[in-house]
């Protein structure tokens, strides 16, 4: 994830305190899920997007604490119960889901031994990375615990209702979290990472993050809630789509501030999905295809003072992808030297200035990922890597696509889901956000309930 300026670890005082209140807190809130269904899944998504800054072997990660914590509780009140009472010789979940599509349960099956094929894979990997460190971080930091969470978020019974619940807090978070982004954009201050004051001093416009550390975390926040707010007003009642069009202006302008030119785009995708559930795949196709030609002329006759990177004298694709050119090209350069088994778990940061940076990068790209995941899984993991991650894209979309258009919650899920995959491509982060992994536990729940179930509603419906 995006770092911070690191402040140094805690006391072990203060360390023993943050750990006794996490104790606590973890116990209160398992009480609570095991008194109230909803509480683990609303709890989930309150926490989804608070990160805090820990620094550890050097470096800074920014954690998702809260969610951590929710996690924990989850696994307290849900997962041990189960894993006890399984061992004690009680009925599993798989009778409940045999009144379920057959093929649904195969694919759901199948896309979560990809999830743990890559989990292992990852982990194996490390063997022979030059930066185990960072490897071992993603491992227990990310997989491990976003693992747990996709186990308990996939085993909530999704009602409709709970589903509108889900949506109107999470809504109401991103309107809030999208005003404390107005804030910093009026003050031109910034609450959290300096490093990003630092950058606004020397661009041509001010990008703003909210509580996200990073602004392109902040636009993809922003644009996944918009896409599930539009699934709203596009199949909800009248009175839905008023609201639902309030909080997408609102959202939308938040999502300018951020200036995540990553983000936008990975919106537009997302919405022209939910244009061919909508309207058909054949108008959107033709709609698409004309206004990504528009959009090209556009980029390629601009005049240099619209600051879009390709005319003038610096003019050139890596100036107008604010670098992401070259990483690619240099990380496209890591695979060719070892196309089968890459260099290890993590080693893209380190690897990238062992074998790129002197030659072609500046010193800022030379810190940086790839900021797109496929060229990361190639050079890190190598053609074993890369066909897993295939692999598991292919299961995601079948298991997502397949009969979503006869529910207005999986349309949603399906297109955030090929939105974020984007945006991955264009950024950072995929089995490192745990939105993937709540979208495909949310998608993997719906997809394998029986056809009569609540949480597929009519298509009238949200």
């Amino acid at each position: 994830m995006s770092g911070a300026l690191a402040t140094g670890l805690p006391s072990a005082g203060t360390l023993a305190a943050l750990l006794a209140g996490g104790a606590v807190a973890v116990a209160v809130l398992a009480v609570l899920m095991r008194r109230r269904e909803d509480a683990l899944p609303l709890l989930a998504v309150l926490a989804l997007p608070f990160r805090v800054p820990v620094a550890a072997d050097g470096r800074t990660v920014n954690l998702l604490i809260p969610l951590y914590v929710v996690i924990a509780a989850g696994t307290v009140a849900h997962l041990l119960p189960r894993l006890l009472a399984a061992r004690a010789g009680a009925p599993s979940l798989a009778s409940a889901e045999s009144a379920g599509d057959p093929r649904a349960r195969r694919r759901a099956r199948r896309l979560q031994w990809l999830l743990l094929g890559a989990v292992v894979l990852y982990v194996l990997q490390i063997a022979y990375s030059d930066d185990r460190a960072k490897a071992a971080e993603n491992v227990a930091f990310f997989y491990v615990p976003f693992g747990l969470l996709f186990v308990l978020l996939r085993d909530v019974r999704w009602t409709r209702e709970l589903i509108v619940r889900c949506l109107a807090l999470l809504a109401g978070l991103a309107v809030v979290l999208a005003g404390v982004g107005f804030v910093e954009y009026g003050q031109k201050k910034l609450f959290l990472n300096p490093k990003l004051v630092a950058a606004n001093q020397y661009d041509n416009f001010f990008r703003v993050n909210s509580v996200f550390f990073d602004p392109s975390i902040y636009g993809r926040f922003l644009m996944l809630v918009m896409l599930c707010v539009m699934t709203a007003v596009l199949w909800g009642s009248r009175r839905e789509a008023k609201i639902g069009a309030a909080v997408l202006a609102w959202l939308l302008a938040g999502l300018v501030t951020s200036f995540s030119q990553s983000s936008i785009a990975a919106l537009l995708v997302g919405l022209a999905v939910l244009a061919a559930f909508c309207w058909g795949w054949e108008r959107t196709a033709i709609a698409v295809g004309a206004l990504a030609l528009l959009a090209a002329a556009v980029v390629a006759l601009a005049p240099e003072g619209w600051h879009l990177g390709l005319s003038g004298k610096h003019g050139s694709a890596n100036n107008a992808t604010t670098g992401r050119a070259g990483l690619v090209e240099g990380g496209l350069e890591l695979f060719a030297d070892r196309p089968l088994e890459g260099f290890g778990s993590g080693s893209f940061e380190r690897e990238y200035k062992l074998h790129v940076s002197a030659r072609q990068a500046t010193s800022q790209n030379a810190t940086s990922a790839s900021h797109t995941i496929p060229v990361t899984v190639a050079a890190e993991q190598g053609i074993v890597g890369l066909a897993v991650y295939v692999s598991l894209l292919v299961a995601a979309f079948l298991v997502l696509f397949d009969g979503a258009g006869r529910s207005p919650p999986r349309i949603a899920l399906a297109a955030c889901f090929v939105a974020l995959v984007l945006h991955t491509w264009t950024y950072a982060d995929f089995l490192e956000d745990p939105f993937t992994w709540a979208l495909l536990a949310i998608g993997v729940a719906l997809a394998r309930a029986p056809r009569e179930s609540p949480a597929t509603p009519p298509a009238t419906t949200v």
